[in-house]
This record gives structure tokens, C-alpha cells and sequence, in this order.
């Protein structure tokens, strides 16, 4: 059980930080804008309270003391979360003989997370259907699931 919960960390750490270095990139090279982790912050905040959906936009919402930290903290625990998925369904072996395949697959069917629960709690709509570009930010989240695969995949071959 320690191997599983420690593997998942590192690997979800592994994946999440090369997802956090894409986003760089992106916004070095093309402008792109740094994901609003304090906007995810103040939406995880929320849910204690009950507070699902900001339906007027999360941006409308009233900020929450350390909401910064509290999406810094639930991006990587959210990645260590999909490592976790990985490993239940394909076993610990993979972790020793990681293939591509079943991290792609974690990373594409992790794209429904934020298209179906955070998107539409944060008041964006389904699938970023309210965003001012929806089929670009589509993109960039697929694009975005794909790099944190290959960091699943990446940070898996580094250690076997």
C-alpha cells in the first residue's frame, strides 16, 4: 500500500510539474495566459461549504484567504490522484514496465474532470463552452492532458 500511495505521488507530482513547465512555455513562446490557480483554489475552497458552482463566474465570487496556495496544493494532489487511477487500473507492474498507452489513456479520459466537474463549477460551462474561446481552450486542455500523459509516462521510465 505504501508503494502505491508514494508511487502515485511521484508520478502525479512528475506529470503535474511538466504539465506547470508546458504552461510556461506556452505563455513565453505565444502569449498563452498561466492557468488561474487561484481561481481553482477558491472554487476547492468552496466545496466545503456547498458551494458547487460559481454561476456567475468564479471571478465574481468572493476571494478566499490562501486560495493561491489551496489550487497550487490541488493541482498536484489532483495529478497524484490520476497517477493513483493509473495504477489501480493497470497494477502496480506498470510502474517497473510503464508503456505509453495507459498513460495516454489516463491523460485523455482525465480531460472529462475538468470539461464536466471544475469548468462548470467555476461558472465556464461544459467543456469551456462560456470561455471567449471555447474550441481553443478545448485544445489547449487535450494538448494540456496529453503533455501531463507523457510526464505520467516520463517520470515512470526515469524511475524503473
Amino acid at each position: 500500500m505504501l508503494d502505491f500511495i508514494a508511487l502515485s505521488i511521484v508520478f502525479g507530482v512528475g506529470a503535474t510539474a511538466l504539465l506547470d513547465l508546458w504552461n510556461l512555455l506556452l505563455n513565453k513562446l505565444f502569449g498563452l495566459p498561466i492557468p488561474a490557480w487561484h481561481f481553482v483554489g477558491r472554487w476547492f475552497a468552496g466545496l466545503p461549504r456547498g458551494q458547487f458552482v460559481h454561476r456567475n463566474g468564479i471571478a465574481k465570487s468572493a476571494p478566499v484567504d490562501g486560495e493561491l496556495a489551496i489550487g497550487w496544493v490541488m493541482h498536484y494532489v489532483t495529478g497524484s490522484v490520476f497517477a493513483a487511477a493509473l495504477l489501480l487500473i493497470w497494477g502496480l507492474g506498470w510502474a517497473v514496465q510503464p508503456t505509453f498507452a495507459p498513460a495516454l489513456i489516463v491523460g485523455l479520459v482525465t480531460v472529462g474532470a475538468g470539461w464536466f466537474i471544475l469548468q462548470p463549477g467555476m461558472g465556464v460551462g461544459i467543456a469551456c463552452s462560456g470561455a471567449p474561446k471555447p474550441a481553443l481552450a478545448r485544445m489547449l486542455n487535450v494538448i494540456g492532458h496529453i503533455v501531463f500523459a507523457i510526464g505520467l509516462y516520463g517520470t515512470a521510465r526515469l524511475l524503473a
